[in-house]
């Protein structure tokens, strides 16, 4: 079956996170980016023509990625594809995804037209059968699937997409950036249409200065009675990491065991580029608890419920509790940190204190010394 993959790498919304990175490339659980999720949803379905949307800031998902075959794809046209569609876009301005992919129409137009297509948000982790998702889509006979999670909505949380069923599994309501009470399930932003379908929705809207997927294409289609949407209800671990509290809390979640092989092993591994580092180092005054620490790391102070991602370095008298410590950071002797996130390449001076919230972690950039 014919079916091509669309991820939005998407700007960020992360705090010093994202100054130079998009979503897709933003670190997650030790040694992972999170397009990887995606990637590898995609490969695991058969999917080999995918393309990736980035409108900046693209340069260190790039190189993430690479040439692809971590996740047995190949870069090349008609495989995986680095989308970049605001350098030929004439407005140089970002209105919404559907502008995004009228300057990305070549990459529709590749293949054949009954194709299907998947398109995916970098901000929404998960580990999911796609196979059964587009199943699911044929079976229902329906426009569009949009896949959805429970547990979500809480009438606090604005979604971009919220949807209430009726009693016969039908939708009830539709709202765009809502904040639904719990009976509502919330959109995952991964959809499945027709190629075809896709391409005259996108045309359509843009002649009609629309740009907004959610808002437009679906809701405004839905509204109108030009389209009609199945509603795929997705059973397992979702985590939308929209914001700098939910990415910090999601990121300490998986310290719980069940909810790391929730998100990487429940239908598939997850992939990664692969960097082959030492073993990492623990030493004769380190103690470390209840931590993900990835490789190449040296640990001579105390370490409590936290994520090291690569080559960390925390030196002797250090007291360290529920921080993400990124790439090649070092932190000095006797620091005392909590809630916190250190970005990579950044070096903690000795005898530094630095105290968060859980809902407000202390973030610092990417090569700072402080």
């Amino acid at each position: 079956m014919n079916v091509m993959g669309i991820i939005f790498a998407n700007d960020a919304n992360m705090g010093g996170l994202s100054d130079k990175r998009t979503m897709g490339s933003i670190p997650f659980g030790g040694r992972y980016r999170q397009i990887d999720f995606h990637l590898s949803n995609m490969a695991a379905a058969g999917i080999r023509h995918v393309g990736i949307i980035s409108r900046q800031n693209y340069q260190s998902l790039i190189n993430h990625i690479g040439s692809g075959e971590e996740w047995g794809l190949e870069l090349e046209e008609g495989g995986m594809e680095f989308l970049t569609p605001y350098a030929m876009s004439a407005s140089h301005s970002y209105r919404g995804k559907l502008e995004t992919l009228y300057n990305a129409m070549s990459f529709l137009d590749y293949g054949p037209e009954d194709e299907y297509v998947i398109m995916a948000d970098s901000a929404i982790l998960c580990n999911i059968d796609l196979t059964r998702v587009l199943s699911s889509h044929i079976d229902s006979g329906k426009d569009i699937t949009v896949v959805t999670k429970t547990g979500i909505a809480n009438g606090e949380k604005q979604l971009d997409l919220a949807i209430k069923l009726d009693d016969c599994g039908e939708i009830a309501d539709l709202a765009v950036d809502y904040v639904a009470p719990a009976e509502y399930l919330a959109s995952m932003d991964l959809f499945v249409l027709s190629k075809s379908l896709l391409k005259k929705l996108v045309k359509e809207c843009i002649a009609r200065n629309l740009f907004h997927m959610d808002r437009d294409l679906v809701l405004g289609s839905w509204q109108r009675g030009d389209i009609s949407i199945h509603v795929y209800q997705f059973a397992g671990l979702a985590m939308f990491n929209e914001n700098i509290e939910e990415y910090f809390r999601n990121s300490l979640s998986l310290l719980d065991r069940t909810t790391r092989h929730d998100l990487f092993y429940y239908n598939h591994p997850v992939y990664t580029r692969v960097r082959d580092r030492v073993p990492s180092y623990y030493g004769e005054n380190s103690r470390v608890g209840n931590c993900i620490v990835a490789d190449g790391c040296v640990l001579n102070g105390s370490v409590d419920a936290s994520v090291l991602f690569r080559q960390v370095t925390v030196n002797e008298g250090c007291k360290i509790e529920n921080c993400l410590i990124l790439n090649d950071t070092v932190v000095g002797e006797n620091c005392q940190l909590k809630y916190v996130i250190l970005d990579k390449d950044v070096v903690v001076r000795p005898n530094t204190k630095l105290i968060g919230t859980p809902t407000n972690p202390i973030i610092i950039k990417r090569g700072e010394i402080v």
